[in-house]
């Protein structure tokens, strides 16, 4: 049975108070839930603090990014290394800001994808579309060639030790959401894709939508077969909001 998984992606938010405030009702809420595994990924500067909120808890933490380098005169980056002092457990990769606002290729997402793996990290590789490619009829060849990318650089078994997330870019932050049909199909064709090269990977692998998911969307998302949870934005700041999404997962 493929793992299900709810990870909150923070983004550039947060503060010691309210990051305190927020996990201190995250954990209190998704005590005793089970059926599916919970993370935060949170900026770098407040990985030791919720190291410590979390490290008794069956809430684990992970980074929204990490260079695609070991070590070195890499100014303001940081290391896998780096996040494994921390004991993450995750870390974000390829996200749509990322590759937008920052420039990131496919190339240097697969780099970054295989030093994660090396260091024991699980990746959570993020793929979508934008709205002008969704428009054109392009969705499936922008997945394609993303997910090809990692797969030249890492192989196809590489797979078996990562998350990926399918995030509609037109999606994020928008209010719009893909339907459940229009988020199904997208990832019934990331899983098929995988099971034309290795069959067993694809039927253990986990895909999360990541497309402004909301506590009052999340059950009918969720239900679609191959939709296995969700990499939550804006929700996961509101701890009833991302307690809701994570209870209709385990349900």
């Amino acid at each position: 049975m493929r793992e299900k998984l709810v990870a909150g992606n923070w983004k550039m938010h947060g503060n010691l108070a309210e990051n305190k405030q927020l996990l201190s009702a995250i954990s209190a809420g998704l005590d005793g839930l089970h059926g599916a595994k919970f993370a935060v990924c949170v900026p770098y500067p407040y990985l030791s603090s919720v190291q410590n909120m979390l490290q008794d808890t069956d809430i684990s933490w992970g980074a929204q990014n990490v260079s695609q380098y070991e070590k070195g005169a890499y100014t303001g980056e940081v290391s896998v290394s780096m996040l494994n002092d921390f004991e993450c457990a995750y870390v974000i990769i390829g996200h749509s800001e990322r590759r937008t606002l920052f420039g990131e290729d496919s190339y240097t997402v697969a780099e970054k994808y295989v030093t994660a793996q090396r260091a024991g990290l699980t990746p959570i590789l993020c793929v979508g579309e934008t709205l002008e490619q969704r428009e054109s009829g392009t969705t499936e060849q922008i997945i394609q060639e993303q997910l090809t990318a990692v797969v030249n650089v890492a192989g196809i078994e590489s797979f078996s030790k990562a998350v990926i997330a399918y995030e509609p870019i037109w999606a994020i932050g928008t209010g719009k959401t893909a339907s459940p049909q229009q988020a199904q199909d997208v990832h019934a064709f990331i899983r098929n894709g995988i099971a034309a090269q290795n069959l067993n990977i694809a039927k253990e692998l986990t895909i999360l939508y990541g497309g402004s998911v909301k506590a009052n969307n999340a059950v009918e998302l969720f239900a679609m077969p191959d939709i296995d949870g969700g990499l939550i934005g804006g929700a996961s700041l509101v701890a009833n909001e991302f307690i809701a999404i994570c209870r209709a997962l385990s349900n």
